[in-house]
């Protein structure tokens, strides 16, 4: 029997079982004869008596794509939950053809999976009684993967983080000119649907009915390496998209007034409150001030 460079095999193997067509395609690909040329396949991978090499060579493509299935599952566990396994199944073995892994880490493998959910989802007609329930799940699935992002990404774990102390001892005459430096591991949400009870009661194991669109938002940041969410009313989404983008504290509270119904002296006593809780999540990582 021919004998072949070892490191050959293994990457003229890989690029079969990973191949988005499967095994035959895999097989008669440019990039896996660039690797390795098997004229005669059974020199490689000997028939046994009940599966040919082809097959023998499936098991290991199989094997590849339930694993990344499985990963799938566990990163959108929720968006598993709603839409059941067999259907979750069917999006992600279609999501992995269409997006094969192309990094070391299976912790990337998720990442265009809300893209992939907007690109394929069907064209709401207006008809039934869930005709928003693409859009939903498109929403669900970010969340989840936010979550990801947020865990697997930079955070201020042994860092130091502007906390509540660091907040009072601010001067309150440079304070309207401040602007805050937020955590790296903060992401901010605005979505169509109230998804912040509806996920909780589906990861507790709960029934959750299918919420109606409604405009809700969510601050999302991971302390002592344990992600949080925080569900946010306007006001309070307006005034971080504006820290966010890099506005003072006075332009990101003027933001916030339009869309504050209560009184002045409210929004005073509310500021107070907000701050002191995002400095505590935390949300902010730093404060500057302009000159």
């Amino acid at each position: 029997m021919e004998e072949f460079p070892l490191n050959a095999v293994q990457r003229w193997m890989q690029s079969v079982i990973v191949h988005s067509q499967g095994v035959p395609a895999g097989l008669v690909a440019e990039d896996t004869h660039q690797h390795l040329d098997v004229p005669n396949l059974e020199q490689l991978i000997p028939c046994s008596p009940s599966q040919s090499s082809v097959e023998r060579l499936a098991v290991y493509a199989n094997a590849y794509y339930a694993r990344l299935i499985e990963c799938l599952q566990s990163e959108f566990p929720v968006f598993s939950q709603t839409v059941g396994e067999e259907a979750f199944a069917e999006f992600a073995a279609d999501y992995v053809q269409r997006y094969p892994s192309r990094s070391y880490s299976l912790g990337d493998l998720g990442t265009n999976f809300p893209r992939y959910l907007a690109e394929t989802k069907p064209i709401a007609d207006g008809q039934g009684p869930y005709p928003d329930w693409a859009e939903f799940l498109v929403e669900l699935a970010n969340l989840e993967r936010t979550f990801s992002e947020v865990f697997d990404g930079p955070g201020l774990e042994n860092k130091p983080a502007l906390g509540v102390v660091d907040l009072q001892a601010t001067d309150l005459q440079k304070w309207p000119q401040a602007r805050i430096k937020f955590a790296p591991c903060f992401r901010l949400l605005s979505l169509q649907f109230p998804l912040n009870g509806f996920y909780s009661s589906v990861k507790e194991g709960k029934k959750a009915d299918f919420p109606p669109p409604s405009d809700s938002w969510f601050a999302v940041t991971r302390r002592d390496f344990i992600v949080r969410r925080y569900g946010l009313n306007r006001p309070q989404f307006m005034l971080l998209s504006s820290l966010l983008e890099g506005r003072t504290v006075e332009e990101a509270i003027g933001a916030a007034a339009e869309s504050y119904a209560a009184e002045p002296d409210a929004l005073a006593r509310d500021l107070h409150a907000w701050f002191r809780a995002w400095a505590a999540a935390p949300f902010f990582q730093s404060v500057e001030f302009d000159d």
